[in-house]
């Protein structure tokens, strides 16, 4: 859609942002009886912003196969017999999120997010989305049977790419427009509060009235400039994961009117990515320059050292953070160390031809081969880790197995093989930025709020612009659900606002 000359759209509730948060919190809004426009800065083939990049991880709460089978009914007998999906209950959901924030998520937000996962995802089921069980991601093959771990039996069927095709299918048979190409440059004020948005479109300033605004165009994670001024040194220097479009504007827009901040802003989502990777996505590639793999190995830095326990948890758990570790490393950079005993654990994305990777039969070799790297510490390293005590338990990567190693500066406390079966594979990793931390306090109804805990009026949020659900740490999937959840709850409130005629 374009905007020709003197023909302005007019609607109920716009909407920033094109992507997971937003077509769901437009989704809600028109079905709650709202018109609504949606504006997006990328070009359409670029749009969705970080949803299009997602591999698809879906955290809700479930009690076994009957919750799982109304999110996904082509489950059959087969998966009943040949899969323990376990379960995820309210209270396994916020133990892991108090555990991984060091309980300071805000409460409110939280109840919401959890108690409100399996209705939404019932509901998105409703607007076309696919789900499917995450088989090879956060399953593996243990005796004759898949064994799920970490509370993410449930995916996003075909990722990011197909959950926002399904999204935009549905919304566009409702009705609902959007302007690509079109970066919001401010929030319009009215006498009773937003009232609409200023924006840039084929090179011309114009203002989109309308009497309610919802902003859900991600956080700053795109923007050099605060990633360094709030994430600190060198975090300018960080690939960015996802959409190059997402540079806080959404943010900057809603503080200018005087919307209060929340959150962990000097935090983000950091992950283990490709030491080669371009400096933002590529969607063709998706997710897959993540290396997620570590726990079944050793990651050592410039001086050949170990810096993490590979071991502490699931790497659902631990990979939002690990990233953040590599970026405290001289150079900012690190090699994953594997040896053929637990390759075939490894997902796809360490087969991919775009792959930083060395590959060697004695650890002499290996060490000539990492370039950065020093190699007597390398080696001293793999000898240290190799001849530490461990437990006589078996490997298990499907549980805590405790194989651990013991009397190691840093020791690896779960899944600690030794690693003796050549030829050794080793792969190059940086950080990449998923998302800011950092966000806009919000009403349990969405609701931007200012610095006296006052509703902004009209002005609605929801995603991963929203401040205080995430500290220090994040549990994989939950930005799926929470941005579904919260856009849900934000359109919904956007639309009864619009019909309360308060303005």
């Amino acid at each position: 859609m374009d905007i020709a000359q003197g023909d302005i759209p007019q609607r109920d509730i716009i909407v920033v942002g094109a992507g997971n948060a937003a077509t769901c919190a437009a989704l809600s809004a028109r079905e709650n009886g709202a018109s609504v426009l949606m504006l997006e800065i990328a070009p359409e083939p670029y749009a969705c912003g970080n949803s299009a990049f997602t591999g698809g991880a879906f955290r809700v709460v479930y009690h076994g196969f009957d919750d799982l089978a109304q999110l996904i009914p082509d489950m059959g007998d087969h998966d009943r017999g040949n899969v323990d999906v376990g379960t995820y209950t309210e209270e396994q959901y916020y133990d892991d999120v108090g555990r991984l924030t060091e309980w300071r998520s805000d409460p409110d937000l939280t109840e919401i997010l959890i108690t409100r996962s399996f209705e939404t995802g019932r509901w998105m089921r409703e607007k076309g989305v696919r789900f499917q069980l995450g088989l090879g991601r956060q399953a593996f093959k243990v005796d004759g049977k898949f064994k799920f771990w970490g509370g993410l039996a449930c995916h996003i069927w075909g990722g990011g790419k197909e959950l926002m095709k399904a999204l935009h299918a549905r919304r566009a048979r409702e009705g609902i427009d959007v302007l690509y190409e079109t970066p919001a440059l401010a929030l319009l004020q009215g006498d009773n509060g937003v009232a609409g948005v200023r924006v840039r479109h084929q090179g011309r300033q114009i203002d989109l009235r309308s009497k309610a605004v919802i902003l859900a165009c991600g956080g700053f994670e795109a923007n050099a400039e605060m990633r360094a001024r709030y994430l600190g040194p060198n975090w300018d220097l960080a690939k960015v994961r996802g959409t190059k479009y997402n540079t806080g504007q959404g943010l900057k827009m809603a503080l200018d009117i005087g919307a209060a901040p929340a959150g962990h802003w000097s935090g983000c989502h950091s992950v283990q990515w490709d030491l080669n990777a371009p400096p933002v996505g590529d969607l063709d590639v998706g997710d897959r320059f993540q290396k997620h793999g570590y726990p079944f190995g050793i990651v050592v830095n410039a001086r050949g050292e170990r810096f993490i326990d590979e071991g502490l948890d699931f790497h659902s758990y631990t990979y939002a953070r690990y990233g953040a570790e590599v970026m405290n490393q001289p150079g900012l950079f690190a090699w994953q160390i594997f040896d053929q005993k637990t390759l075939h654990l490894l997902r796809d994305e360490y087969r991919i031809p775009r792959c930083t990777k060395e590959k060697a039969d004695t650890w002499e070799e290996l060490a000539g081969k990492l370039d950065g790297v020093d190699a007597r510490g390398f080696l001293d390293t793999i000898r240290a880790f190799n001849a530490a005590p461990r437990p006589d338990v078996k490997f298990n990567p499907n549980i805590h197995d405790g194989l651990r190693t013991s009397g190691l500066a840093i020791d690896k406390t779960n899944w600690a093989q030794k690693l003796d079966q050549p030829p050794y594979e080793a792969y190059g990793v940086t950080s990449g930025v998923t998302f800011t931390f950092g966000g806009l306090k919000v009403s349990n109804d969405t609701e931007v709020q200012d610095a006296a805990g006052t509703a902004i009026p009209g002005l609605f949020a929801a995603g991963e612009i929203i401040g205080g659900l995430y500290y220090h740490n994040y549990a994989s999937g939950t930005g799926l659900m929470a941005g579904a959840v919260f856009g849900k709850i934000a359109g919904r409130s956007a639309a009864g606002y619009v019909a309360s005629g308060v303005r």
